[in-house]
């Protein structure tokens, strides 16, 4: 039986983790490392299939959750499976919905993201000063031994996901690559609640992986494990070989998302925990990570695959990337006053539609004017320009350049 997913590293870094590589799925190629953009319920928002192609994306993923809810995974695998139902020719992902196990459960109403920044509050022992318990979970979603009850955000409706259910929905939707079910911890949980929520996440993992292995027709799609453990170092490593030793008879996981909650300073850390033990001939995504300077790292460290919603988020409320795209300096926000009579391109580098065609001054208009267009051309130009990021840090780690890269990224 033919693998649905092949993977081939042409170039290491002399670090031993960073490598380029290709990916070569049922739908297509895709050269890594890539990002990949987020397609929640089966559109980038604004953009046709065409406009996104036009962005360099190699590859689209969309929400398990968000389609189940509307219009159904039986309509999507009724029209033939989630890129022909969205007219997208190449490859594609699903994630497993365990995200909305975190956004719908510990992180509703509270503003917690996954990433925790600097600025937020720690306890002395390093742990975010807010804490989570079972009786503290909002109504919309409640955990158990075998699954998750959501309660739908649509309209509040109840839903029952286990591992099996997540599975069976990927498979309707039909993408290359798809995700076990797992739960993702809030970085402000107690350890205990990580421990507890990392040996769920294993028991998911291989019962996620049994049911794949039990559908013949399925094979192919890849299933990817997902590695939990927070911000703990033993956690991490614990969970990266549990995940990397799992089997179904003669099957393994076909690659590996790395997932959970990070600090912002400690990130790098912590993925490099999980890299450098798993395996280094299969495929690792970073779920959820999309900065910058976060892509650097994880491209330094053995990241293959990167999706978040960051830059069409972004681009929707008026924010676009310019210069390097470091920090605050890297981004503009075409409703200030001072975009007004700026008759330049977003940026003089970039050779997206929009900076090809427009200056900041006619999008900063359109915001004002609240015109649909200002959304596709900020997204048009946000997605290019970090689709091209990556692409040059490949050809800078490639080329044998990328430290020198580096250096004048962080300048």
């Amino acid at each position: 039986m033919a693998l649905p997913l092949s993977f081939t590293i042409e170039q290491e870094l002399a670090n031993g983790l960073g490598r380029v590589g290709t990916l070569r799925t049922p739908h297509g190629v895709i050269q890594t490392p890539a990002f990949v953009p987020v397609a929640t319920q089966a559109t980038i928002k604004s953009l046709t299939p065409e406009q996104v192609a036009a962005t360099g994306a190699q590859v689209v993923l969309a929400n398990t959750y968000h389609l189940y809810l509307q219009p159904g995974d039986s309509v999507v695998a009724a029209a033939g499976g989630l890129g022909k139902f969205m007219h997208w020719p190449g490859p594609t992902m699903t994630d497993s919905g365990g995200f909305q196990v975190f956004s719908l459960g510990a992180a509703f109403g509270k503003g917690i993201s996954k990433v925790l920044h600097p600025e937020e509050p720690l306890l002395p022992d390093g742990r975010a000063n807010l804490r989570s318990t079972d009786d503290q979970q909002p109504k919309h979603v409640h955990i158990d031994a075998d699954g998750v009850m959501f309660r739908s955000h649509r309209d509040g409706s109840s839903h029952y996901f286990t591992p099996e259910k997540s599975i069976e929905i990927q498979h309707n939707l039909g993408a290359d690559i798809i995700f076990a079910f797992d739960e993702c911890v809030s970085p402000t949980e107690s350890l205990h609640y990580q421990k507890e929520s990392l040996d769920r996440t294993h028991r998911w993992a291989q019962r996620s992986l049994d049911f794949h292995q039990s559908k013949e027709n399925r094979s192919h799609q890849g299933l990817y494990g997902i590695v939990q453990g927070g911000r703990e170092e033993s956690l991490r490593k614990e969970s990266a070989q549990r995940i990397h030793e799992m089997r179904s008879g003669d099957a393994s996981f076909d690659g590996f998302g790395i997932g959970g909650s990070f600090a912002k300073e400690d990130m790098q850390t912590a993925v490099r925990w999980v890299t450098e033990v798993l395996p280094k001939e299969k495929p690792r995504h970073l779920l959820g990570i999309g900065e910058p300077e976060d892509l650097v790292m994880g491209c330094e460290l053995g990241i293959d695959t990167f999706d978040c919603v960051a830059p069409t988020r972004m681009a929707r409320n008026g924010t676009v990337y310019a210069g390097k795209g470091r920090g605050q300096q890297g981004r503009i926000n075409l409703l200030n006053a001072q975009y007004v009579h700026d008759v330049g391109p977003i940026d003089a580098q970039c050779a997206c539609y929009t900076c090809t065609h427009f200056s900041r001054a006619y999008v900063a208009h359109l915001f004002r004017a609240k015109e649909m267009l200002a959304g596709t051309l900020a997204t048009m130009h946000n997605l290019t320009w970090l689709i091209a990021f990556v692409d040059r840090i490949r050809q800078h780690m490639r080329d044998g350049t990328f430290d020198s890269f580096k250096k004048d990224f962080y300048a």
